[in-house]
């Protein structure tokens, strides 16, 4: 099933929002917008009662075009971009190369991505090779604040903060946009939703970009369904099915993050556990390598054929999701698609089973079917919560059922930056 878009602007506004780290009202839409923060983030500012929106900051220059946590961390993200730096060698090497020339001279991109240490290095880039940046975060947990600080110090007009809530985040993206004297010419995205705000609010801007870089399943779907409505006015470049998008970042980076996002959150040792992987796509292909090499037994979902045929080949169990659902230990999903796991699946769940997501978006798992007065819902810790059926039963579910491995952990450094070398060339 592909995203669909919204007809209308209630689609944006429709989800109540609520304050507070115990609120369960957060989107259920189809947006990447629900997603925690990586684990590596210097602060945890997700109680801060004061929004970003109502403080009055600057940087040393004295500018205010950025709305960020607070401006005060920009030593601490600094340091964090320059160890991330040591890292994206492929990344470098091109500013380093590039940056005399100025290619992107006259580029003015709008950009909505994770706002980690790896992405900075990307904004960074960018700005070295001539381009003119205004930023976003493409999920409301997933920003470092200390790096959108460090990114504000730098000049760039970055609106991001760990813990927006739904307006917050579409209130961050039009700032980007909508600017006096400012035009954008073209958007990098991850996950869609910049470029689907900008199509629905500014058709004028969205017909006067010159190309939109997309990096992510889920705002591929779209982009798609755009195109086939004939609606797609402009070049798009899909970052997401080239070879070192897939290859690399897609199986390497979640072979290895995935772990991290489990053990993180739970402390589960995968020796003899169960586990069924929702999808044998380069992502799932990563995480069943991980879990296979650690003992777990490990099944699989797919409904490509080929997919299906590789997965056996490489020696796992083929199976229904309905067939081993009662007797799994973990359920990860990452197939791209809607309600892969449902309600009737959740409620025949074993006690203390793991639920997790490993695509961009959150609907993967069918969270809205589970906030219903029947059900209790209790905070463990950070990213993890018990879901209590009424006979006790419980269901530990991950980051609400989104994006683990930016949500609760960190991601390889290295592999980010052949991803971001990409973004950079198809601009």
């Amino acid at each position: 099933q592909q995203i669909q878009f919204a007809d209308d602007m209630q689609e944006f506004t429709k989800f109540p929002t609520k304050t507070g780290r115990r609120s369960l009202s957060r989107s259920i839409s189809q947006s990447s917008t629900d997603s925690y923060s990586s684990a590596a983030s210097y602060t945890d500012s997700s109680d801060d009662e004061v929004s970003p929106r109502e403080k009055q900051q600057t940087n040393s220059k004295g500018s205010s075009n950025f709305c960020v946590k607070n401006i005060k961390q920009a030593e601490f993200g600094r340091r964090e971009i320059e160890i991330a730096e040591q890292d994206m060698s492929a990344l470098i090497s091109l500013r380093k190369r590039a940056q005399g020339e100025k290619p992107l001279a006259g580029a003015k991109i709008v950009g909505c991505t994770h706002i980690t240490a790896q992405t900075a290095v990307l904004i960074e880039t960018l700005c070295a090779l001539g381009a003119q940046c205004r930023w976003s975060a493409c999920n409301i947990y997933s920003t470092q604040n200390e790096v959108a600080a460090a990114l504000a110090e730098a000049g760039v007009a970055v609106f991001a903060w760990k813990g927006e809530s739904e307006d917050d985040f579409w209130w961050c993206i039009d700032r980007c946009v909508n600017v006096d004297g400012w035009q954008a010419n073209m958007i990098l995205d991850d996950g869609g939703d910049l470029t689907h705000w900008v199509y629905k609010k500014y058709p004028n801007v969205f017909k006067k970009i010159r190309g939109i870089v997309e990096e992510s399943v889920t705002g591929v779907h779209r982009l798609y369904q755009l195109s086939k409505a004939g609606k797609l006015c402009v070049p798009a470049m899909n970052v997401n099915d080239s070879v070192t998008k897939q290859k690399f970042d897609n199986l390497y980076c979640c072979r290895e993050s995935i772990l991290d996002g489990l053990k993180r959150t739970t402390d589960v040792m995968f020796g003899g556990k169960q586990v069924v992987v929702c999808g044998y796509g380069e992502v799932g292909k990563g995480c069943c390598a991980a879990l296979k090499a650690l003992g777990a037994i490990v099944y699989v979902t797919e409904i490509d054929p080929i997919c299906a045929l590789q997965a056996c080949m490489d020696g796992f169990r083929v199976v229904k999701l309905s067939e081993v659902i009662r007797q799994v230990d973990v359920v990860i999903t990452c197939t791209g698609n809607k309600n892969v796991v449902t309600r009737e699946h959740l409620d025949r769940m074993k006690n203390s089973c793991i639920v997790c997501n490993m695509g961009h978006s959150n609907t993967e798992i069918d969270v809205t079917s589970l906030r219903t007065p029947e059900l209790t819902w209790e905070r463990v810790r950070s990213q993890v919560d018990h879901v209590i059926w009424p006979d006790g039963k419980r269901v530990v579910l991950l980051a609400e059922g989104r994006l683990l491995n930016l949500s609760c952990s960190t991601v390889p450094t290295f592999v980010l930056s052949i991803t971001a070398t990409t973004q950079v060339c198809t601009l």
